[in-house]
């Protein structure tokens, strides 16, 4: 592996969660791709924050040199346009070699708004970032997993939406003390036109299936009842995930769907009940430490990459499981 780095100014999107009462706590997705762009670069480390009090954050413990600060006028950074032209306002401003972000739905929509407003390159579910010839060259899987692509952006200061499941995050030995600098933005119609009136937290998907310890997913085999998952899940401590065809068919929400159109997850643990184990899916679960699955069918593909392969009923598996756990279900 190539040791090269850059010697220009790396911008990345950061984010948060958390509020003004509670405090703010910066996400692991963040503290990847700002350990991932000071592997790339020995210039300076710009991190983008939404952060309405940037100074609670770390941002500086994981190699940021400045951290950017957007003036959003009222604006909601829920809204993409607004997070597009807020990350439009700092690629101008500081003119970065590489713009780096994650590569979930929001993060997807904003690289493309920022690379037509730039006119630059781009791209998405990046899984790899290493410099050659002085040149970022990105790696990625494609035609559904099947083919690994490196390749090299060539217009603009690349807009890159980085999979981090499975990179590491780790805090710089000498953090400073970053800059904090406030950037001006001039946001478009299709930002201001758009107003959050109230957003609530669905307490059905308890935690962050990209950060959560345990992953329990659902298929095809709890025909829309999740009612033993959400039971596993919740001993477990863990974040309930599905396949596809259940949020295709509007058994459990969207933002659970786990794969190559909904997210990659890096758990220590994940179980798989009823689930096949088609590429669209395992493509997402690549990253997990320990992978156990629950099938009916020992020709299952999902088999063929398990830790721990259980050839039954989830229906009758899983309520064994959680009687050996110390409770029904």
């Amino acid at each position: 592996m190539s040791n090269e780095k850059l010697d220009t100014s790396i911008l990345v999107m950061t984010d948060h969660t958390g509020n003004d009462l509670d405090g703010y706590v910066l996400t692991d997705h963040s503290k990847q791709l700002l350990t991932l762009a000071r592997s790339l670069t020995t210039g300076t480390v710009i991190a983008l924050a939404l952060n309405p009090a940037p100074e609670d954050i770390p941002l500086s413990h994981y190699g940021a040199d400045i951290i950017a600060i957007p003036r959003l006028q009222g604006n909601s950074p829920r809204v993409s346009a607004v997070v597009a032209d807020a990350v439009n306002a700092c690629v101008n401003h500081y003119h970065p070699a590489v713009v780096l972000c994650v590569s979930n739905a929001r993060g997807r929509e904003v690289s493309a708004g920022v690379a037509t407003l730039q006119s630059a390159g781009v791209a998405v579910d990046v899984t790899e970032l290493t410099i050659d010839g002085g040149q970022l060259i990105a790696g990625k899987a494609v035609l559904s997993g099947t083919w690994e692509t490196r390749f090299h952006v060539t217009k603009g200061s690349p807009i890159i939406a980085v999979k981090t499941a499975g990179m590491p995050m780790i805090q710089a030995e000498s953090p400073g003390d970053a800059v904090h600098e406030i950037i001006d933005v001039e946001f478009r119609q299709a930002a201001t036109a758009i107003k959050v009136i109230s957003s609530k937290r669905d307490c059905a998907i308890a935690q962050s299936l990209t950060d959560a310890a345990i992953v329990v997913c659902g298929g095809a085999a709890t025909q829309g009842d999740f009612t033993l998952v959400n039971a596993l899940a919740e001993r477990l401590g863990a974040a309930v995930g599905a396949t596809r065809v259940c949020t295709d068919q509007g058994w459990i929400d969207r933002s659970t769907q786990v794969g190559l159109s909904g997210v990659s997850i890096s758990p220590q643990l994940y179980i798989g009940a009823g689930i096949s184990g088609d590429i669209h899916h395992v493509s997402g679960i690549r990253g997990a430490e320990t992978i156990v699955a629950i099938n009916t069918d020992p020709d299952a593909p999902i088999f063929d990459l398990v830790d721990l392969g259980i050839i039954g009923d989830m229906n009758t598996v899983i309520p064994q499981v959680l009687d050996e756990l110390g409770g029904s279900e």
